[in-house]
């Protein structure tokens, strides 16, 4: 487990980390739509240019549409294509929300995800319907979002950026996400790290701090 003595700053992903995903559910609403290859073009490990592109911003969500149409023989709409995509965002469950504030007093929370307005759109929903809150801003002091800067993680630039926009220093910082490719570049940047896994939560792991 991390030695909390001396992290005064907590970077925490989104996806997995505090939103329940199920990148499974994704797969299987894309293959309805004849996107038989779509397990191929998108995992937790890497992706196609399709979606890196919507992640960062470099393409709208209509021109990630159009090519997901070219990529089927089947005539599907918009709504379709965007339910399919936002089928892998469940939940988020209350403990975790209730743990972030706690932590917020004791240590400057931040969030950074890879996701895209697609997916913001309706992880939005979510916070309403669940929460009765807009967005995550009275728990993290900032919050990035790949698609808004323009940049997505395991890049190094996007761990740089938010330690430089924010005047962190890598020993005092944890980042927590549940993809080991954004670990390993996080670590080798000297920042502390964990990694969520299927058997442990981020409730898991400040179960002896709160």
């Amino acid at each position: 487990m991390i030695d909390f003595t001396n992290i005064k700053h907590i970077i925490f992903d989104l996806g997995g980390v505090i939103l329940n995903i199920d990148y499974d559910l994704t797969v299987a609403a894309f293959k309805k739509l004849n996107l038989e290859n779509y397990d191929t073009l998108f995992t937790k490990m890497q992706q196609s240019d399709l979606f890196s592109l919507l992640e960062i911003g470099k393409i709208s969500p209509q021109e990630f549409r159009l090519q997901i149409k070219e990529l089927t023989n089947k005539s599907i709409s918009d709504s379709q294509i965007d339910k399919a995509w936002n089928t892998m965002l469940l939940d988020i469950p209350y403990a975790r929300i209730d743990l972030l504030k706690r932590l917020g007093k004791e240590y400057n929370l931040y969030l950074l995800s890879n996701t895209n307005a697609i997916h913001i759109k309706e992880f939005t929903k979510i916070l309403d319907s669940s929460l009765g809150a807009k967005d995550l801003s009275h728990i993290f002091k900032k919050v990035y979002y790949s698609h808004k800067i323009g940049m997505r993680k395991p890049n190094v630039a996007i761990f740089q950026y938010v330690l430089s926009d924010n005047s962190l220093t890598p020993s005092e910082t944890l980042f927590i996400d549940d993809s080991p490719q954004h670990i390993k570049t996080a670590g080798e940047l000297g920042i502390n790290t964990f990694q969520i896994t299927e058997t442990i939560s981020i409730t898991d792991l400040f179960t002896n701090l709160t």
